[in-house]
Parts: C-alpha cells; sequence; structure tokens
C-alpha cells in the first residue's frame, strides 16, 4: 500500500508497505480522506520522530474487523481518532480526560492516516471510531478532531451569548473557533493575524473586526466594542508576541486561554497583580477526549458549524509534497485534505 512518509515539511515521500495485519481485538480501515492538521506541519515538534507517516484527522470504510469486534462491521463509513484516554484514572474522572498519561503517550494507529489502510487497535477501537451519519461525508468528517478540540477549549473558557471574542491566530484552529463562537451567540468577534488572506476568511466566518497583525491590537478591540477589551480571548499560534498581546488584550472579569503555546523554552513575563485584582482567568486546553469528538460530529452533522467552505485543496497521496508544502507556507490556503 502506498503511504505519505514524512522527513521535514518539504520532504514528504510516496513510499510502499505492507498492509497492516490485523489482531482479534483490531479493525482495518480502508482510507477515504485525511486532513492536514497544524501539528502535522509543526517541523520542531514533527522533526524529532521522523521519518513516520503522520495523519490524525481521519475518516474512511471499515474493510476488516478482529473476530472479537462486535461493534463494527465491514462497510461501516467511520471517523477515528489515534489516541484516547483510559478512561480510570483520576483525571480522566475528574474530567480532565487529555491529561491522561494513556492519552498522551499511546498512539492506537498503525501506520498513520496518510496510508491507503490504516489498522486502529487497542482503546481507540472502543471509544475513538464513530459511524458517520448518512448525511455527513468523509471530507467533513476529517473536521471532526480538530473541531473537537475547539469544542473542548470553549468549554473551558464559558462563553456566553454578547461575549467580546478576541481570535489570535487565524489558521483552521482559530477560524473554527470563530464559527464555534458565533454559533454559540458570542457579540462582538475580533481576529487578528499576520495573514490578510485567513484574515479575510475570518471576516466571512463571522469576525466583525480583522486586524493585520502589527497594528494597535489594543486600540483595535476597544473600537470594535465600545471601548472595552475582550471578555473571551483565545490565543491560537504559537507566536511569543501574541501570546503577550492576548494577556494584555482581556478585560476585567474575563479569561485567556492559550488554545497554542510557544515553544518549548520560551518564557513570557507576567505580573500576575493585574489578574488577581481584576478578576482574570488564564486557562489552557489541549486535544480533544470522545465526548469532545462527538459534540464536533453532532455541530458539522446538524450543520450549526458549516465546514466545507474551509476545504481549498484537495489532493491525492501521491501529491502529499505538494499539500505540506501548501499547508506549512499558509499562504492563499486553509484546509488541505488528501484523498486516498
Amino acid at each position: 500500500m502506498k503511504v505519505g512518509m514524512y522527513y521535514n515539511n518539504s520532504d514528504v515521500r510516496v513510499e510502499e508497505q505492507p498492509i497492516p495485519e490485523i489482531g482479534a481485538s483490531d479493525i482495518l480501515i480502508k482510507t477515504a480522506a485525511c486532513g492536514i492538521c497544524g501539528s502535522d506541519v509543526l517541523e520542531w515538534y514533527r522533526i524529532k520522530k521522523a521519518p513516520l507517516v503522520l495523519g490524525h484527522e481521519y475518516a474512511g470504510v471499515i474493510s476488516g474487523t478482529g473476530k472479537d469486534v462486535k461493534k463494527f462491521k465491514v462497510g461501516d463509513r467511520v471517523f477515528a481518532t489515534h489516541h484516547v484516554p483510559c478512561d480510570e484514572c483520576f483525571y480522566c474522572k475528574s474530567g480532565h480526560e487529555t491529561a491522561c498519561a494513556v492519552f498522551q503517550s499511546k498512539n492506537n494507529f498503525a501506520p498513520g492516516g496518510f496510508s491507503e489502510f490504516l489498522k486502529v487497535s487497542g482503546k481507540s477501537v472502543e471509544t475513538g471510531v464513530v459511524v458517520l451519519p448518512d448525511n455527513m461525508s468523509f471530507e467533513q468528517a476529517t473536521f471532526i478532531e480538530p473541531l473537537g478540540t475547539v469544542a473542548r477549549g470553549q468549554r473551558a473558557l464559558h462563553i456566553k451569548k454578547g461575549d467580546c471574542v478576541l481570535v489570535l491566530g487565524c489558521g483552521i484552529a482559530g477560524l473554527l473557533h470563530i464559527k464555534l463562537a458565533k454559533a454559540k451567540g458570542a457579540g462582538v468577534i475580533i481576529a487578528t493575524d499576520t495573514n490578510q488572506f485567513r484574515l479575510d476568511a475570518a471576516k466571512k466566518y463571522g469576525a466583525d473586526s480583522a486586524v493585520l497583525a502589527g497594528q494597535d491590537l489594543i486600540e483595535a478591540v476597544k473600537k470594535a466594542n465600545d471601548g472595552r477589551l475582550a471578555d473571551k480571548v483565545i490565543i491560537c499560534t504559537g507566536a511569543k508576541s501574541a501570546a503577550e498581546q492576548g494577556l494584555q488584550a482581556v478585560d476585567k472579569g474575563g479569561c485567556v486561554l492559550f488554545f497554542a503555546v510557544p515553544k518549548p523554552g520560551e518564557t513570557i513575563a507576567i505580573d500576575f497583580n493585574p489578574y488577581w485584582r481584576d478578576d482574570i482567568s488564564i486557562k489552557t486546553s489541549y486535544g480533544a477526549s470522545p465526548r469532545d469528538n462527538k459534540e464536533a460530529l453532532d455541530l458539522i452533522s446538524s450543520g450549526k458549524v458549516n465546514v466545507d467552505d474551509m476545504i481549498t485543496h484537495t489532493l491525492d497521496i501521491d501529491e502529499m509534497k505538494n499539500g505540506f508544502k501548501l499547508a506549512s507556507e499558509g499562504k492563499d490556503c486553509l484546509k488541505v485534505i488528501i484523498k486516498i
């Protein structure tokens, strides 16, 4: 079978591997579509384990099941996710599923989503595979995991109707945050990015104001929000400058969500006195648990969050190298999907 083997962002090769053999508790899926995630092109993060087959925004058709698998059958159209929590540890039971050691360490995909066939094993078979509704395309299903991460982050934020929301970074995650915040009834939504193409997309998807990075963000927020800063700030880029700006742009009683963070070792100096005095919260969000992915599936299938208009490129696996080039450069590009 063909696989897309990642060596670095500019070196992704189509190679041959044997179709994985499945055990009694595994399933084999014929890949239909897999999205290129922003984390796939985060080179400093990925290159440490290269070469490897990436891909986790995944959908396909079950082509084989182990003898002990009763939940699924050959022919089922499914979404699958590569890591799931154990559901048994303290963190899982207290609602912090993505802090679970099993979630963070166990990859249940072999070899990865950018392959013609994928073996799913372990607990991912039980809780990480979901049959798709008839009205959902494979391309739409590749958004379940990224939208799941966004749904989890916004649950921590407690966005209320009428809130002023500031989103820093308008890649796919930032744009999904805008769409979901809009669906939840947010009031003024402000977006900022270094890329005008993405800012135009932000306006199209619900942002009331789009500010090119480098402009006076604080003044722009106040101008859009009747003189006040933002109630909810969502940082969707690892740029240190964005983190610093986001922390300055939150109003009294507000909350800052670090959906993305600077590189390891990069630090930010914070005077905590204003946050303490003005009742401002700082939160983080990482990954998506099965309940988050279920929420995302419902949001997409119900039409509350439209994802079709975010797909700018659909490529064959033989065009993987070009797909990674497009996604890593991020110029006139939003979501790149590889169809296999």
